[in-house]
């Protein structure tokens, strides 16, 4: 099936509702208890405070209808690889019943293009188990958890030469 044509545009304060309900759709699709997606959905939506703090894209069809969303902020050099100035990528969510048509793809692209314009070396992402494979086909890699047993799994790092 050939790519979706979709405009990848900056996130905008009245796009919240929209954002968040991509954000649903996906976390609701996770293979999870429903009890854990029930308690942790919460803490997957942004609301406006978000805005001060993320840079935030989305992916809206030729409808002007969001269907993607991308999220990312500057990383805690203390846990990049070298203690490298990096990007956080929060997260990327699309809309489930578009997924493998580039969308995600798309917006990962935005958040590469956003290291070179913050002049950072790499881009760090913290991933649900089911999305390990999406990040590694596009060229990250994963990071060796230590001994913090804080330290979140699935962790994945991409360096980007500026």
């Amino acid at each position: 099936m050939p790519p979706l044509n979709v405009t990848i545009r900056p996130a905008e304060k009245t796009d919240l509702e929209a954002i968040n309900r991509v954000i649903e759709s996906a976390v609701t699709s996770w293979q999870l208890p429903e009890r854990v997606k029930r308690l942790s959905l919460p803490s997957y939506r942004y609301d406006a405070l978000d805005f001060d703090h993320l840079e935030m894209v989305v992916a809206e069809d030729n409808r002007h209808q969001i269907v993607g969303i991308a999220a990312w902020e500057e990383a805690d050099s203390k846990k990049t690889p070298g203690e490298q100035k990096a990007l956080l990528l929060h997260g990327i969510y699309v809309e489930p019943s578009l997924h493998h048509q580039g969308i995600g793809r798309r917006l990962f692209q935005s958040a590469e293009q956003a290291v070179y314009k913050h002049a950072c070396h790499g881009l760090l992402v913290k991933a649900q188990n089911k999305a390990s494979e999406f990040f590694i086909t596009q060229g990250m890699s994963q990071l060796q958890a230590d001994d913090d047993l804080r330290q979140y799994a699935n962790r994945f790092w991409k360096a980007i030469i500026c």
